[in-house]
């Protein structure tokens, strides 16, 4: 887990959508030192409304343990959107 995505101005509601389709944990680290386990639910729902204010995620630090997740994730911050499969 040494690579690490940052996530600009990235939506919301997309984001969350691209973690549900990854299938390891995903840890979400704020510029403030909070780090978040974004396959919990309860995560999502009352860490995220909490540190993240508006609907879009300003500045972020994504960590996956899953290659694979980190690869849909590094896509989804490129082009915006969760990635169709083939």
């Amino acid at each position: 887990m040494d690579n690490k995505i940052k996530l600009h101005n990235i939506d919301f509601e997309d984001f969350i959508k691209a973690i549900d389709d990854c299938k390891g944990d995903v840890y979400l680290e704020t510029a403030e030192g909070d780090v978040l386990n974004l396959k919990s639910k309860l995560c999502q729902m009352i860490g995220l409304s909490t540190i993240l204010k508006s609907t879009e995620i300003e500045e972020a630090t994504i960590t996956c343990s899953n290659p694979d997740d980190e690869t849909m994730l590094f896509r989804f911050n490129l082009y915006g959107k969760p990635m169709e499969e083939n």
